[in-house]
């Protein structure tokens, strides 16, 4: 990541090798989606994660549900989620993103899975467009997949059983 702007930096020697990753992302505003998809995987492979699930749901609203099911398999060390949700002219946007936000929060604590969040919640779509650049810029994919490798190595030393 660029140094001096105020996003995280990542630890120095992160490393992905052998761990089993899953995307959850949603299928509406796929536009969007297919950018975070593509950050998402950039920032694994350049971590070294070579095994990728990916997981597809009808909208944001679903992403939990199905971070669940993957994160109760056993057979993944993290998750990501992805998924947009653009302020309308309702309350569906405030209603779909709080649920959505507290789903993957409630995931990762009660299975002990890392789900890291990568759902845009903007106002327009310039915004979402502008979160879900390609290489070299601001992609919150691409984010969200160092958070799940960072994540599932603390709780490999953490919350190890052995």
């Amino acid at each position: 990541m660029a140094s001096g702007d105020d996003r995280a930096t990542t630890p120095d020697g992160l490393n992905g090798d052998g761990l089993r990753v899953a995307i959850v992302r949603a299928r509406w505003n796929a536009e969007i989606v297919d950018r975070l998809l593509e950050g998402a995987k950039r920032g694994l492979a350049d971590l070294g994660v070579d095994l990728i699930d990916d997981v597809t749901v009808p909208g944001s609203f679903e992403i939990p549900f199905a971070a669940q099911a993957v994160a109760c398999s056993d057979h993944v060390d993290a998750v990501i989620c992805l998924g947009v949700v653009i302020r309308g002219e309702t309350t569906h946007y405030e209603i779909v993103s709080e649920e959505a936000a507290r789903g993957v929060q409630q995931v990762q604590l009660k299975t002990g899975i890392p789900v890291a969040f990568g759902l845009l919640t903007v106002e327009n779509q310039e915004q979402a467009l502008a979160r879900s650049e390609g290489p070299g810029g601001h992609n919150v994919g691409e984010e969200a997949a160092l958070v799940a490798v960072e994540m599932a190595r603390l709780s490999e030393r953490w919350c190890s059983t052995d």
